[in-house]
């Protein structure tokens, strides 16, 4: 089953059981999705493409918690929250800290990167390597750590 087969069981399902959580980030998914499909470019929607629109769809929706709790409004910023967390039920299971230190320090050594000057090149290898189990943001503040 694809993801986007999944998507479409999971907003019938959402529908069934009148969850309307669940109905927002469903269907900003499937918009998204959509958007995708008929922008014109004619690339093909698979499952690692999806991911990458998943990924910016969560990092939207925390950008707007930010600003929201920044302003006082809990109602709306809790609304965004329940959306992050329908959102994340598709994408590959996160890294925790400690295993993306790891991983990190793998592609520092295989590189022999010693200084903030390879920072860049670290960057390019670690978010192509773990693509889908870890956000730049979190990514970024690891190799920093570890090349200073």
């Amino acid at each position: 089953m694809t993801l986007e087969e999944r998507i479409n069981q999971d907003l019938k399902e959402a529908m069934k059981a009148k969850d309307q959580s669940a109905l927002r980030g469903i269907r900003a998914i499937k918009a998204a999705i959509l958007l995708a499909k008929t922008d014109g470019s004619g690339q093909e929607i698979n499952d690692e493409v999806a991911i990458k629109m998943l990924q910016k769809l969560v990092k939207q929706r925390r950008d707007s918690i930010d600003i929201y709790e920044k302003q006082n409004r809990e109602d709306l910023a809790q609304v965004e929250r329940e959306e992050v967390e329908i959102i994340e039920r598709y994408l590959p299971k996160q890294l925790d800290e400690e295993d993306l230190k790891k991983v990190i320090q793998q592609i520092i050594a295989e590189t022999g990167a010693s200084s903030m000057k390879d920072m860049g090149m670290i960057m390019g290898l670690a978010s192509k390597q773990l693509a889908g189990q870890a956000d730049g943001k979190a990514i970024s503040t690891v190799v920093k750590q570890l090349l200073s």
